[in-house]
């Protein structure tokens, strides 16, 4: 095959991109440097936006077959179960008014059914480097197989090969990439019946996610420090310790006690790069931008990539001319960096307020969440904002309404709930 489009990363970002370049006619090679798909916590969360996109490019009845779980709500809970602020996306515009909880697997599944018959996907393949042109220009990649190596020229290459993309420092795309202060345990929990509800509890310890998955599953996200599992850590003691400090999940407690050995423990961070492409190159997803998972914002992010990626050469009418790639490039970049910097700031706000544990941040989270809780106006951006239908940023004014410094007499405010015990504390 001799490729338009080198695709390099066959995650959920890649394959989205291979598809929806794929069905504008152009040849596409899919690299990616494992032999088989791996399996891991991540892309579950699908908001309505995504939906959307899945649906537009013909997979979404295939994905809600593998049992996809829709939920109707994004709730912030206090550790009883209390509610401290509830997004209720049957409010929201248009025809996508729920959120997809769904295996990663499974939805990188029905990407890979659907690709059309110009794409072709290589597994076990790993790219060493890039190919240029004289003036710089990126003109294919370097890729080690069974065969040694080989060159392989195409008139677009697509990074998708996440956070650490190799080829991202190839194309000498510079990265800001910050770690947040704790990180995530995550289990996959069997026979756990648990609500429709993506509910993010704000606890003592600081966030512990729930949300429904396929077969009967639920997945638990745990905040956790540091240090929090190294050694024998005491696996028993630790689950005690976890249900004393969010009662609300001790209905599944023995499922979580049996799910403990398949856990995975994640750092996190948040990374954006200066740049989305170079002549001859398009970064997608983690190769790109990264944000807390509490948002649940990461794979939606990159299929949403892939979309404005392919929208962009459509443009330029779908042709693989090198001129033409790269003005598709330059547009892609326009169209994304806004979306890609309000997303960043949003999930960055949305996991300070959950996962701030002491001090001023703590304080500030709470109040925010109390007065947008009682804002009607306030909790339809949120919502509009994270599901990704309707996204309007908050305004500097509308900071001072979350925070209690401005009323705003247009929403009809409420008087704010009182404190709820875990707020006190």
């Amino acid at each position: 095959m001799s490729p338009d489009v080198v695709v390099v990363g066959a995650g959920a970002g890649g394959l989205a991109s291979a598809r929806a370049l794929g069905a504008l006619g152009l040849r596409v090679l899919v690299l990616d440097r494992q032999r088989t798909p791996a399996s891991i916590a991540k892309g579950e969360i699908l908001q309505p936006e995504t939906v959307r996109i899945l649906d537009s490019w013909g997979v979404l009845d295939a994905l809600r077959a593998t049992g996809a779980r829709p939920v109707g709500r994004l709730a912030i809970r206090d550790p009883d179960g209390g509610p401290l602020l509830c997004l209720d996306y049957a409010d929201l515009p248009g025809a996508y008014r729920e959120i997809l909880c769904a295996d990663y697997g499974d939805l990188r599944g029905v990407l890979a059914d659907g690709l059309p018959a110009t794409v072709e996907v290589r597994w076990g393949r790993r790219v060493t480097g890039t190919l240029r042109a004289d003036d710089g220009r990126v003109t294919g990649v370097r890729v080690a197989g069974d065969g040694g190596e080989q060159d392989v020229p195409a008139a677009l290459v697509v990074a998708a090969d996440g956070m650490s993309s190799p080829l991202r420092r190839a194309a000498g795309v510079t990265v800001e990439r910050r770690e947040y202060p704790h990180g995530l345990v995550a289990f996959d929990v069997a026979e756990a019946d648990v609500a429709d509800e993506v509910t993010a509890y704000r606890t003592g310890r600081g966030l512990c996610l729930v949300y429904p998955l396929p077969g009967g599953r639920c997945r638990l996200y745990v905040q956790v420090t540091g240090d929090e599992f190294r050694g024998r850590a005491d696996l028993g003691a630790w689950c005690d310790r976890l249900l004393a400090d969010v009662p609300a999940v001790r209905p599944i407690g023995a499922a979580i006690r049996a799910s403990l050995h398949r856990r995975q423990l994640l750092a996190v961070y948040r990374l954006r790069t200066d740049r989305l492409a170079v002549p001859g190159l398009a970064l997608v997803g983690e190769a790109a931008h990264a944000v807390h998972p509490m948002a649940a914002q990461g794979v939606n992010s990159s299929l949403g990539d892939a979309e404005t990626l392919a929208a962009s050469l459509a443009a330029e009418g779908g042709t693989p001319a090198p001129a033409s790639v790269d003005r598709a490039l330059r547009a892609f970049e326009a169209a994304r960096r806004p979306r890609l910097d309000h997303v960043a700031t949003v999930s960055h706000n949305a996991s300070r307020m959950i996962t701030s544990v002491s001090g001023l941040p703590k304080l500030l989270g709470v109040r925010m969440m109390r007065r947008t809780a009682a804002n009607p106006r306030l909790l339809g951006l949120t919502a509009g904002n994270l599901s990704g239908t309707d996204v309007r940023p908050l305004s500097l004014v509308d900071r001072l309404y979350q925070l209690g410094l401005l009323t705003d007499r247009h929403a009809r405010v409420p008087s704010p709930p009182a404190p709820s015990r875990s707020e006190r504390s």
